[in-house]
């Protein structure tokens, strides 16, 4: 059986990391509020006013904690296993049929006012799919990409889009040069591999849904499209087909990003025709809360802190590099590492910061005994370990991600050219390094007396509460 958004609620349920909603909540004024609250478990919605007949998910996965059940794997292994599991791209193949083909809406019966789709937060500029994964091809080539795109309601056969000056703008670009229409393909609602390979950079004509087919380790069945020449995912639980039309530009956003801020992107954006809708009788509908530490981060969280671990490892004579994590707002990033020599943090940090993600501004480098989740960690390491006047290096005018508030920006999304500049910096907070085993052992962390055996919740009474602080000690049973 295909692994589908189905049977990833099944496995949340499994793991009590699900939560039904049976009383009635409205997509547009309330369901936002519900999942930027629920950070430890995902929200299955299963009575939406205005809305009879459809359920929606959401927050699945709202943190990073709640994301190893995809990968069957420890929180710390996940990054790891990510980058195992994608050392060789994955397969797809195109079937007659599929459950997202249960139900087809054509052209003027297209509506998708009708749909749950919520209104994330309070200055959006209304309801938008959130949760949207677009599929194009290049005109020239015919390789396919699949990204994230950020899509506001205009109608019931229209929608605003933001297009990131990546592979999908590149493809859009080549039609308009033609004065052509973009044929798209937007799946709603799959298992979250597929998220997780739609927020991955790589090389431009890398095919996403075989990186999904790797992160999944099967197969990856398509179904054609019935009005535009692309595939889809024969498993997805909707898709919606159109076309991006050339040269024109409407009025879109603001909309809650990424980094919790509502404006950036906003302006004269291109649109969507909407064509067709495909789906499962029953459709489930996936509903993405964005802003920082929700659902949306968390598909771009992984797939980036993997592939910036698979560059570093690399680093001067292969650096011994553990873990990486993308920090809250995605701009900054965490390298967990055993530095050998004076330098070698400060070599990988700068890999970080010229990696294929445009995100890193911060690059913070810390060793082993430090974990990188816990933010509180790092800001110790950060506090007790550097030394400013050596340990911190800012690079100025470097181009800088378009959708980062902080920095002067220049040209307009939607136009050729948009992007910002800005300084970077890096942070060595490591210990000194192996080749000084006697400066290294000044900074070993303190640990009280029978830690490596002792558990409170031995001594505690039965029916205690659960303990709020758990601190990760290597070594502690539990």
């Amino acid at each position: 059986m295909a692994k589908d958004m189905r049977s990833w609620i099944g496995q949340l349920e499994n793991a009590g990391l699900l939560a039904r909603i049976k009383k009635p909540v409205d997509p547009r004024t309330q369901m936002g509020a519900l999942l930027w609250q629920a950070r430890d478990c995902a929200l299955l919605f299963e009575n939406l006013a205005g809305f009879p007949n459809w359920r929606s998910l959401g927050q699945a996965p709202g943190d990073v904690s709640l994301a190893p059940p995809a990968f069957e794997c420890s929180r710390d292994q996940m990054v790891p296993e990510f980058v195992r599991r994608t050392e060789r791209l994955g397969t797809t193949r195109t079937v007659k049929t599929g459950p997202v083909k249960e139900k087809i809406v054509i052209r003027d019966e297209v509506d998708i006012t009708k749909m749950p789709i919520h209104q994330a937060g309070v200055r959006d500029g209304g309801p938008f799919i959130g949760s949207g994964l677009m599929i194009t091809k290049n005109p020239e080539t015919d390789k396919r990409n699949m990204s994230f795109h950020r899509l506001q309601m205009k109608g019931p056969r229209k929608t605003g889009i933001l297009l990131y000056p990546r592979h999908a703008w590149n493809n859009y670009q080549m039609y308009e040069a033609q004065d052509q229409p973009m044929p798209v393909a937007i799946l709603i609602g799959h298992h979250p591999m597929y998220y997780f390979a739609a927020a991955t950079t790589t090389q431009y004509g890398v095919d996403e849904l075989e990186i999904a087919s790797a992160l999944l380790q099967e197969e990856v069945e398509l179904v054609k499209c019935e009005t535009v020449d692309l595939e889809v995912p024969a498993h997805a639980e909707i898709v919606i087909e159109g076309e991006i039309p050339p040269k024109v530009r409407e009025k879109e956003g603001p909309f809650s990003e990424f980094q919790d801020y509502y404006l950036t992107g906003s302006g004269m954006n291109p649109i969507v025709n909407i064509k067709a809708v495909t789906m499962r009788h029953d459709a489930i509908f996936k509903n993405v809360q964005n802003g920082t530490e929700v659902e949306g981060c968390v598909y771009h969280k992984i797939p980036m802190s993997a592939q910036i671990l698979r560059r570093v490892r690399t680093v001067g004579g292969f650096a011994d590099v553990k873990n990486v994590l993308v920090l809250p707002g995605i701009f900054g990033v965490a390298v967990q590492m055993n530095p050998r020599y004076y330098g070698e943090a400060k070599n990988v940090l700068l890999s970080v910061l010229s990696s294929e993600y445009q995100h890193p501004k911060v690059a913070i480098a810390v060793d082993e005994d430090v974990d990188i989740f816990n933010y509180a960690e790092i800001l110790w390491a950060m506090s007790t370990r550097v030394n400013p006047q050596e340990d911190l290096v800012v690079i100025p005018g470097s181009k800088i991600h378009a959708m980062d508030p902080s920095c002067p920006e220049f040209g307009a999304p939607g136009a050729p050219g948009w992007h910002r500049i800005g300084g970077k910096v890096l942070i060595d907070a490591t210990k000194p390094p192996e080749c000084d085993p006697n400066r290294r052992f000044e900074f070993e962390r303190l640990r009280p007396m029978g830690w490596e055996t002792m558990r409170l919740e031995d001594f505690l009474p039965e029916n205690s509460p659960p303990l709020r602080f758990k601190p990760k000690v290597p070594g502690l049973r539990g």
